[in-house]
């Protein structure tokens, strides 16, 4: 079972052999019906994203239920995805919580930030920034961009946290650095005013230009103003 999910994750990423998502959907379907978790897992993202098989979420459902019932991770992660979009099955923000919380505390990156989300928004529990600045933190460790982002937000804000500039400036530029573009906004903000990091306009004007060639257009806006363009 796991050198069929193997060779179907080589038909999915094209490594050794031609890419063809059709044939890595064909592996894990062997893996999968044999009750092999991760080929479940993968099985359920391929038809969640018509990857080598007609889109259907409700099939993807099934596959990440599977998945998720035998601990992978993966599968409990997209099966919280499901619930709180409401794709193949009906909307349970709740179940989408725990879930993400049955993934999160198994170290998944993805549901340790929408666990995290969760919290800050108080979509399936109730918010609690604390908790949310936790989750973040836990995912953003794992090199997490979009938690990086928001762990900088919390920072900066003294949202769950005691305000730092400082430490703010410092996930934002890890998660700048992975092309986060809200993060490289900020990040020339934070140079332009001299917030947690010297003040420097070249440095501000070069994060602006990143984030803006990424169509962000308050950065846009920014580095005309600062450049006199």
């Amino acid at each position: 079972m796991a050198s069929q999910y193997d060779l179907g994750m080589r038909y999915a990423k094209g490594k050794g052999v031609p890419q063809d998502p059709s044939r890595a959907v064909q592996w894990f379907r062997k893996a999968a019906e044999q009750g092999y978790p991760k080929a479940q897992a993968a099985l359920g993202t391929a038809y969640a994203n018509g990857d080598g098989v007609t889109q259907d979420y409700a099939r993807a459902m099934q596959w990440f239920t599977q998945a998720a019932v035998q601990g992978d991770a993966r599968g409990q992660a997209s099966l919280g995805i499901a619930y709180m979009t409401g794709r193949g099955i009906g909307q349970d923000e709740v179940q989408a919580v725990e879930w993400f919380r049955k993934a999160a505390e198994q170290g998944d990156a993805g549901a340790q930030y929408d666990l995290g989300i969760c919290y800050a928004t108080g979509r399936g529990v109730a918010a609690d920034m604390g908790a949310a600045v936790q989750w973040f933190y836990k995912s953003a460790l794992q090199g997490n961009a979009e938690a990086q982002y928001n762990l900088g937000v919390s920072y900066v804000t003294g949202q769950g946290v005691a305000q730092d500039y400082k430490i703010g400036s410092l996930w934002f530029r890890k998660a700048a650095e992975q092309g986060q573009a809200d993060s490289q906004y900020n990040m020339g903000v934070l140079y332009e005013q001299g917030l947690g990091v010297e003040k420097n306009r070249a440095l501000a004007a070069q994060w602006y230009r990143k984030a803006a060639a990424q169509g962000n257009e308050a950065a846009a806006k920014a580095l005309a103003s600062i450049t006199g363009g």
